[in-house]
């Protein structure tokens, strides 16, 4: 049987990392008489023959099911299915070989078929790619499912990061917020009404265009995990709007001003753990909010709807991160690292260099809901360079690159969340639908690298 290593990457600013934590061994919305939203990270089942688990070689990707062959499974209790209709069944997939199939069985190993999930090369073994289907016919409610394997060929075919099973109910359930379908429609029909300028001769063709923020403030809050609970949360540092705190809404954020972001049409609120050497908070001498776009064709991608949040990274993700691990920090200056911390988790800079991350957000969306439970369900992140299956909407690549006015030292930092692995960050979207609207039109659409000021 193969063993395949997982590759180390060495983050830079210009890297197109990934990000699909696994928050939640078991993420189900809990909604009565409508179809289920469920994902099921692969390495939580209670049963299997011929697995294995291992890290997966994405930032803050979790772990994943390993070493997959011929009659393999996986058994996966209390899974909800919800009401009888539509359900989209997806599975995030690696395979350096192919061929096969994930047979997904509910009730027993030889139980009744639920889904047929077809297995081909995607690349390498820690090149991820996530296939769906439709089913519509299917047991309800709360389940025991199988994932079997099958595979004419000899040896392992195929790894799995998770699984998601998407049904087609209506009504919101616990921890969704459904998107309002009028106002969604009027910003589309203005934004697919607006001329795209035209793109200068050379010009650099990137699909991007940013908000440089700076610093506004720190809280012991957070509106989207911990909405109006005060001094609940870990410490954050706030950029963009200023009057983020426990209590922001859409409408607030909307209506307040001003914001520490260039351009001033942008009044989203992101936010990041603060970081603290020692004791003492060291506060980003910036953040750069870049929008891009890692599809095929960047002309696909269309505006966040006002209102729309989600989260990047995982707060609960306490693993050294050694020299080359994904995810880590970097040294951006001259000289760069020279060093580590003494515990090997955090580089130490030269004189000139600062420490720096880069966390980078899903560009998938499920084109129904502004929010989800964990925040994460209602987007993913794409891998063969389109958005289909249960995520068909392509949204804007979102990255933080957060800088900070230090070199380190062999103590090292810590995060308000704990380790340097924790890192996550959060984006609530409040931008003036025009400005935001424009921006993608003319630089992403037009595959064409844009300033702050949405200008060439």
């Amino acid at each position: 049987m193969r063993r395949h290593p997982v590759p180390l990457y060495t983050l830079l600013v210009s890297t197109l990392a990934v990000v699909l934590a696994a928050a939640l061994s078991l993420t189900v919305s809990t909604q009565q008489a409508q179809a289920a939203t469920v994902t099921v990270q692969a390495e939580s089942y209670a049963a299997q023959s011929g697995v294995a688990s291992e890290a997966t070689g994405d930032i803050g990707g979790g772990q994943n099911a390993a070493f997959l062959a011929d009659g393999d499974w996986m058994r996966f209790d209390n899974v909800d299915l919800g009401a009888a209709g539509r359900l989209t069944v997806s599975a995030r997939i690696a395979s350096a070989v192919g061929s096969g199939t994930v047979e997904f069985r509910t009730g027993s190993l030889a139980g009744p078929l639920l889904a047929v999930i077809p297995v081909s090369p995607t690349g390498g073994w820690q090149t991820w790619a996530t296939q769906a289907t439709d089913v519509t016919t299917h047991p309800t409610g709360s389940q025991t499912v199988f994932a079997v394997l099958r595979s004419t060929a000899t040896g392992d075919f195929v790894n799995i990061n998770w699984f998601s099973f998407v049904g087609a109910g209506d009504s919101p359930a616990a921890g969704w917020v459904p998107i309002d379908q009028a106002k969604w429609n009027a910003q589309l029909a203005q934004f697919r009404a607006m001329t795209p300028a035209t793109v200068p001769a050379g010009n650099v063709r990137v699909p991007e265009f940013n908000a440089t923020c700076s610093y506004s403030h720190s809280k012991p809050d957070d509106p989207i995990v911990l909405p109006g609970l005060p001094g609940a949360s870990h410490m954050h540092s706030f950029f963009g709007n200023r009057s983020t705190d426990a209590f922001s809404t859409t409408q607030s954020l909307l209506t307040s001003t001003p914001t520490s972001c260039t351009p001033a049409d942008d009044l989203s609120a992101y936010w990041i753990p603060t970081l603290y050497e020692g004791d003492k908070a060291v506060e980003a001498e910036g953040m750069i909010v870049y929008y891009g776009s890692r599809l095929v064709d960047p002309s696909a991608t269309v505006p966040f709807p006002q209102g729309f949040r989600m989260i990047a990274g995982d707060a609960k993700t306490q693993t050294p991160t050694p020299a080359g691990s994904p995810g880590q920090y970097w040294c951006a200056g001259e000289g760069g690292e020279i060093g580590r911390s003494a515990d090997g988790n955090w580089p130490r800079c030269a004189p000139k260099a600062h420490l720096t991350h880069q966390l980078v957000f899903p560009d998938c969306w499920d084109g129904k809901n502004l929010d989800s439970p964990d925040h994460k369900s209602h987007v993913a992140t794409t891998y063969d360079g389109k958005c289909s299956g249960a995520y068909p909407v392509a949204i804007p690549n979102l990255s933080f690159v957060v800088s900070y006015p230090t070199s380190g030292s062999t103590a090292g930092f810590r995060l308000a969340s704990g380790m340097a692995s924790s890192i996550h960050g959060d984006f609530f979207n409040a931008w003036d639908n025009a400005a935001l609207g424009h921006r993608v039109k003319d630089c992403v659409n037009q595959k064409a690298k844009c300033n702050s000021a949405g200008t060439f």
